[in-house]
């Protein structure tokens, strides 16, 4: 009866056209009386019949995958209604984003969402355990399998949003050729693909399947200035029935600015070069009063909007049928990606010595146009911006490795499985154009060849010797893990086998972070090295960590009734503390001997989850669990550092008459320190706990309709984070010990830098509503599929002591991060005589709160009626609209062409510019919206074309 049931189950679901459990559920349904197959369920180890599980999966097959019309894996997952919180492309612009594409169930965090190979971890782009998509080929996936449901006991406990399981093809036999391109209908993004593949032998007829694929893709640049809302810092618009324009603009310019530090503690920015020539120089504009006169940077029109991109993939599988109960596999990932990622030419403040030969002629004659006496004057210091020496760019090379081998089947009434997996990334950044070598830079000004303060233009092959192509830094992270499996049936319940499974598994995991001699500047292990990169900060120091765990599960399966299904499990991890080969003595920097740092941790999770088919056609499941996650190793090993700059700009903290007020360099941006907490006991980092529960249910009210929705929850305490850099700026006096003096090898002078440490204070709260709805129809036409799911986010929110709840949801929130309300996706596909297929496809995101502007923000001014600006800065509260798109795809099917497969589409077919948003923080320097919610290709059409033969 049960089979019957189940039979019944499938074939509504298959007609609803939506797949939610891995496996062939889409597969003829076998008779009553044969035997059933039964498959692995991503976030279960017992192997059952392919049905609906007690946790919600939801599976994107050959066909998903295709009509989505993605170009690669981390499009295609980001794309996906239940995504949000992760790092897109664009956010490597300004070096912010690493080269890196990541994934992040629920907004939760990369961090906390483990991505899978054929069920299988794979090597980190960092330390903790969040994965790079772009090493992943996309040629290779079969199928994608989504878990939102978190703290898997089978895959690891610090899965606590969720899984993505990507399934690699595997017995194929024969050749095939697919390429495609993509093209938007304005200049610039341009992107193709080529893939190539060829299996050898039939699993199932001849007891072997070799195959091996190679693809190539490509993505062009996209510049700002090739796109009308993101081409200009000064962006016009009206609110309220006022006009506004943007003012995202940096003292850093050419010709270059100067800072003057009086000795009244306060400070004047100002441009001999107007007071010289009266005009301001290319991508600049004018700012100041009647005595204070600059020309600043319009950074945001001279950015990348979208990088330039290459990948090569190399994937190849072994699968061997040795019998019916035993079969042997092995599988190699070899990836190559490679990001070019430009933003705006080096910034750098330059210290000026008061006697010197560029003070006396650049700056010196005009102090009285400014108010000020030369005696008054205690430093000063230069704003350069290196315009000629081009945009500053990075290459980004990540070289991914991944081989797994192991054998599974069946043995005296025992499934197993037992496997070795050896992943590495590797990730290098590099310096290629807009970076200068310091020293050399040096020598070209002390020779009188460039004029920081003359006009800019003329000067590219003056400065050329001067730019770093050298290596920034290199990343290695390398894991090994041994894992085995055993399920077993243990006595018959009275709705069936009741199922026990057992699981262990030991991980090493190694990361190393070498920043390059440039990179280090001086320090005691190079005391005579001179030189650091203009356009960036020196003073990083390496990071050798390593740590293993293991790790043993539990998995118990009971049929209550025939209608009553409870799965218990139970997880035990224990982590070794960190080694780290690389410990610095902060009061020197000299290198110590390896140690231990950190703490050992152990803790036991659980998971309850049931399955209840009250009749035929309804499906009712739940599951309750726990988590945790141990620190990353670089949260607990980093020394305390120069991290960089403030996403946003902020008033001086600081205030006259207290000694460090001098070293503020007005309204721009603010340099930050970071570093780990090495210590072990209780002042040491703790792992992350947490505690979440799906409630949800399938209704297939009618044969083909097939309706489904899930509640979900997160709560998460002793959450590690990063003090975000809005609250010591929002209360500089409850935050005064962060704010301190430090030299800078590159200004070559003091500065003040603020210092975000990381602690294990944080809670978190996460709730929302995931659904899928299915509908089929046979029309005149063919058959008509509809299929609308969507994610309804109730609750996105982190609290941190001494602070008020900090929520995200629908709202640009203190850690420049936005979690829309809801993203939903509407599809309607009409296949006609089995050749044509005509997808339509509505993407929706709802709107939210812009980030909310102060004058303090020197970053809006409200226009004045004769169109000019005023001196004067403005602040705005605004919500940024909702964004609506819609795909259009044509696939035709040609058998009798060496089974040749054409597909055209357009992407966003009005060609919809993404909302405006007026935010000065969070993602890249792109100005004018936020590209980590909206696309800035517009509309795009694209063709792919494949055969087989």
């Amino acid at each position: 009866m049960i089979e019957k049931i189940l039979s019944k189950s499938v074939r509504l679901i298959c007609a609803g056209g939506f797949i939610v459990v891995a496996g062939s559920l889409c597969a003829p349904v076998m008779a009553q009386d044969a035997t059933v197959q039964r498959i692995e369920i991503t976030g279960s180890a017992i192997k059952r019949i392919a049905k609906e599980g007690a946790l919600p999966v939801q599976n994107l097959n050959a066909a998903d995958i295709q009509k989505s019309g993605a170009k690669n894996v981390e499009e295609l997952i980001q794309s996906l209604s239940s995504m949000q919180g992760f790092t897109t492309s664009s956010e490597s612009v300004n070096g912010g984003g690493g080269g890196v594409q990541n994934a992040s169930i629920h907004s939760i965090g990369a961090g906390y969402t483990l991505v899978l190979l054929n069920g299988r971890r794979l090597a980190s782009y960092g330390s903790g355990s969040a994965v790079n998509l772009a090493s992943i080929p996309m040629s290779a996936v079969e199928r994608v399998e989504i878990l939102t449901d978190g703290a898997s006991t089978l895959y690891g406990s610090d899965a606590i949003a969720g899984v993505i399981n990507f399934i690699l093809k595997k017995n194929q036999q024969d050749f095939r050729f697919e390429a495609g391109m993509n093209h938007p209908s304005k200049k610039g993004g341009k992107s193709s693909s080529v893939t190539l593949s060829k299996g050898f032998g039939d699993l199932e007829t001849d007891g072997y399947n070799f195959l091996v694929t190679y693809a190539h893709d490509s993505q062009d640049e996209l510049n700002a200035k090739d796109r009308e809302f993101a081409k200009s810092g000064l962006k016009r618009f009206t609110e309220g029935g006022k006009t506004y324009s943007t003012y995202l603009l940096a003292a850093n310019t050419a010709p270059a600015s100067a800072t003057l530090s009086l000795k009244d503690n306060t400070v004047k920015i100002f441009s001999p070069s107007y007071y010289k020539t009266g005009t301001c120089g290319s991508n600049t504009s004018f700012i100041g009063t009647a005595t204070d006169k600059s020309c600043w940077f319009d950074y945001a029109s001279t950015v990348q909007l979208i990088p330039k991109s290459e990948r090569d993939s190399l994937f190849s599988s072994l699968n061997i049928k040795v019998n019916s109960n035993l079969n042997l596999f092995a599988e190699a990932v070899a990836s190559k990606f490679t990001q070019t990622a430009r933003y705006a030419p080096g910034a750098q403040r330059l210290s000026m010595p008061l006697g010197s030969t560029l003070y006396t002629n650049e700056v010196l004659p005009y102090l009285s146009k400014i108010g000020v006496a030369p005696e008054d004057v205690k430093s000063a210091s230069m704003n350069v911006r290196f315009t000629d020496a081009g945009g500053r760019a990075r290459d980004y090379i990540t070289n991914a490795k991944h081989l797994a081998f192991g054998a599974n089947g069946t043995a005296n009434g025992f499934d197993y499985s037992a496997s070795f997996t050896h992943s590495e990334n590797s990730q290098e950044s590099n310096f290629v154009g807009g970076f200068l070598s310091r020293n050399k830079y040096n020598e070209i000004v002390n020779s009188g060849k460039f004029n920081p303060f003359g006009p800019s233009g003329s000067s590219a092959a003056v400065l050329a010797p001067a730019i770093l192509h050298t290596n920034e830094n290199k990343t290695d992270v390398k894991l090994d893990k041994f894992s085995g499996s055993l399920s077993h049936e243990l006595f018959e319940a009275p709705g069936g086998p009741s199922q026990l499974a057992i699981s262990a598994d030991y991980t090493r995991q190694r990361y190393d972070f070498m920043p390059s001699p440039i990179s280090q500047g001086q320090n005691a292990q190079q005391p005579n090295f001179t030189d650091t990169p203009l356009g960036d900060s020196a003073d990083h120091l390496p990071i050798a960590a390593k740590r293993s765990n293991w790790g043993a599960s539990a998995e118990w399966m009971i049929p209550v009734t025939k209608t009553l299904e409870v799965t218990a499990a139970t997880r035990y991890d224990a982590y070794t503390a960190v080694t780290n080969d690389m410990v610095f003595d902060p009061s020197n920097g000299k290198l110590l001997p390896p140690a231990e740092q950190g703490n050992a941790n152990k803790k036991a999770t659980y998971k309850l989850a049931f399955r209840f088919n009250p009749i035929d056609n309804l499906l009712i499941r739940g599951s309750y669990g726990t988590g945790f996650k141990v620190a990353n190793m670089d949260s607990i090993t980093s020394p305390i550092v120069q991290s960089g700059n403030t996403s946003g700009s902020y008033p001086c903290p600081v205030k006259s008459p207290d000694p460090r007020a001098a070293y503020c360099t007005g309204t721009t941006q603010q340099y930050l320190l970071t570093g780990g907490n090495n210590l072990s006991g209780p002042s040491g980092l703790k792992p992350e706990t947490s505690k979440q529960y799906t409630i949800g249910f399938r209704f297939d009210p009618v044969s083909n309709l097939s309706l489904g929705l899930d509640l979900w929850s997160v709560k998460m305490k002793d959450q590690l984070t990063t003090l975000p850099e809005q609250f010591p700026f929002a209360d500089p006096v409850k935050f005064n010990n962060n704010f301190s003096i430090v030299y800078d090898q590159g200004i070559g002078a003091n500065k003040l830098v603020t210092l975000l440490p990381t602690f294990n204070l944080a809670a978190a709260r996460y709730q929302g509503i995931d659904w899928d709805n299915t509908y089929s129809m046979k029309t005149e036409l063919g058959k008509l599929n509809l299929k609308w799911n969507g994610t309804f986010m109730l609750k996105s929110e982190v609290d941190v002591p001494g602070s008020p709840t900090e929520s995200s949801l629908g709202r640009f929130d203190a850690y420049n991060n936005v979690t829309s309300r809801v993203i939903s996706q509407f599809a309607a596909s009409l296949t006609s005589s089995d050749i044509y297929t005509n997808t339509l496809v509505m993407n929706y995101r709802s709107g939210y709160h812009d980030q909310v502007l102060t004058p303090d923000d020197n970053a809006l001014k409200l226009v004045n009626s004769d169109g000019s600006l005023p001196p004067t800065f403005a602040g705005l509260t605004r919500d940024v609209r909702s964004f609506i798109t819609f795909d259009w795809q044509t696939r035709v099917q040609m058998k009798q062409y060496s089974n040749l497969v054409l597909t055209f589409g357009i992407r966003n077919m009005f060609n919809k510019a993404p909302p405006l948003s007026i935010r000065i923080a969070g993602g890249g320097n792109q100005a004018g919206y936020d590209a980590r919610y909206a696309s800035p290709l517009g509309r795009q059409f694209y063709i792919t074309g494949g055969t087989s033969f």
